[in-house]
C-alpha cells in the first residue's frame, strides 16, 4: 500500500515539474549568440543560463532552458 500511495503521489506531481533543455546556437558575435538564446527563451516564456561559449572563425554557444512553460517547437530540426 506504501508503494502504491508513493507511486500515486510521484504521477500527481508530474504536471507541477518544470522542465529543462539543453540549446546550443552559432552567431559571428558573442552579443548576437546570446541575443538568439534570449529570443528562444523569451518564445517559450523561459529563463536560461548560458553553460558554454567557444569562438574561432564563429561562435558557438551553449544553454539550458529552464521553467519552460510551451515545449512545442523545441525538437530537432532535420
Amino acid at each position: 500500500m506504501k508503494k502504491i500511495t508513493i507511486a500515486m503521489l510521484a504521477l500527481l506531481a508530474l504536471p507541477a515539474a518544470s522542465f529543462a533543455k539543453s540549446i546550443s546556437v552559432t552567431d559571428i558575435s558573442l552579443q548576437g549568440a546570446e541575443n538568439k538564446i534570449m529570443k528562444i527563451a523569451d518564445n517559450h516564456d523561459a529563463e536560461y543560463k548560458i553553460t558554454g561559449a567557444s569562438s574561432g572563425n564563429f561562435v558557438r554557444m551553449t544553454a539550458v532552458l529552464h521553467n519552460i512553460q510551451d515545449v512545442s517547437g523545441l525538437g530537432r530540426k532535420n
